[in-house]
């Protein structure tokens, strides 16, 4: 306990135990070399052990994913599970707008979830409903479900699945979530969740009412309309860190100012300037056909790459993230897809070939770099009107 103790908040000792965290759970952390709570799980965690609904807005890279798997992990541990049903009714679920992000957060999940003996269980799309039935069935008493809303939806739809014990729901990347492509799946799934209107009805170990948890870096305007159906926004926490739509201290940018048909051998200069002992570099696209044609030029120029881009089926992008994330490659060309939360710790120079359309894609973009205590150097264009302006955020 936390209380009393002024070992716990001393820093470098028990600061995690602090927050109001078990100690399976920060020995759990420990044995995964985690010891310091970042800035926002400092403030998030005891919020959500307090069992409000709550949007946490937190930049990319400052650790948001364990913001939130702390403290469900520790509600899930503090109930007793009712045992395995069909259809297989999870106690929590976090919801992702890719494969690939479901993926990652299910590796974390995993690895922490083994530690104090709960389950995870992951459901993703493009492999279809036989695979997901199979998925499901192989451990229809899971603690933690973590899917995308495409998956889920039509596993709902055939009753392959039930939320109605959901004790926490995880909104993540919120921003991407409620864009139009998934708005009307993610309501689809709120509507069969029992949505909590207050931290009383949390708490209730009889009749489990779901605590909301909304994770992005920004909040699309639609938000309030949607939750307003499930539930009271008056008893929603917002918990926004002080970095919040701004660059990482760390963070440099610098522009070169070139004409537009000068872009791709400004882009062979860089990479070659870049080198291979430099760590990874990540060439951002606005569309998968950009990725492509720059794909062509430089295995013209015998430079080793991998492509990513929505287009391809999600088993195939699966692995090619993965072999860019091992260090099989070291250059990478992609749409905003890989933009998205995905961990992208090796990369040291970012640069936009496309300049992105809206502020939130630029700062998800820059966010590739400067991680958790890690420090990049990278590289970005921006193209306007006839020219293409490229700069690089050099780490301090």
């Amino acid at each position: 306990g936390a209380d009393g103790d002024s070992r716990g908040a001393a820093p470098g000792d028990g600061s995690f135990q602090a927050l109001g965290l078990e100690p399976a759970l920060v020995s759990a952390l420990q044995a995964l070399s985690i010891t310091q709570p970042t800035a926002v799980q400092r403030r998030a965690i005891p919020a959500l052990l307090r069992g409000g609904n709550a949007l946490c807005a937190a930049e990319t890279g400052s650790g948001k994913t364990l913001a939130y798997l702390l403290p469900l992990f520790q509600k899930l541990l503090s109930r007793t599970s009712l045992g395995p049903t069909w259809p297989p009714s999870p106690r929590s679920l976090v919801l992702l707008p890719s494969r690939e992000l479901a993926e990652q957060v299910r590796t974390v999940a995993s690895s922490l979830g083994r530690s104090v003996g709960l389950r995870v269980r992951e459901i993703g799309g493009g492999r279809g409903m036989a695979s997901v039935k199979n998925q499901l069935r192989s451990d229809p008493d899971a603690d933690l479900l973590v899917s995308t809303p495409g998956a889920l939806c039509k596993a709902l739809r055939k009753r392959m699945v039930r939320l109605e014990r959901l004790c926490c729901l995880v909104l993540d990347e919120a921003d991407t979530l409620l864009d139009p492509t998934f708005l009307d799946l993610v309501e689809e799934v709120l509507m069969q969740a029992p949505i909590a209107h207050s931290p009383k009805e949390v708490a209730d170990q009889w009749d489990t009412k779901t605590q909301l948890v909304i994770v992005g870096a920004t909040f699309p305007e639609g938000l309030g309309q949607l939750l307003s159906k499930v539930t009271s926004l008056g008893h929603f926490t917002t918990l926004t860190s002080k970095s919040l739509h701004h660059l990482l201290p760390h963070v440099q940018q610098k522009f070169i100012r070139i004409k537009g048909s000068d872009k791709a051998s400004e882009l062979l200069q860089l990479i070659k300037d870049q080198g291979p002992s430099n760590g990874a570099l990540l060439i951002f696209c606005n569309n998968a056909s950009t990725v492509n044609w720059l794909g062509y030029i430089l295995d013209d120029h015998k430079i080793k790459h991998l492509r990513l881009q929505g287009q391809m089926p999600a088993a195939m992008r699966a692995g090619i993230f993965n072999t860019f994330q091992k260090g099989q490659r070291d250059v990478l060309i992609c749409t905003d897809l890989a933009s998205r939360g995905l961990d992208t710790s090796r990369v040291e120079l970012v640069v936009n070939y496309d300049f992105p359309s809206t502020l939130q894609d630029y700062l998800h973009r820059v966010g590739r770099v400067g991680r958790v205590a890690k420090l990049r150097f990278m590289s970005q264009n921006e193209d306007i009107c006839q020219f293409c302006l490229v700069s690089y955020w050099q780490v301090h």
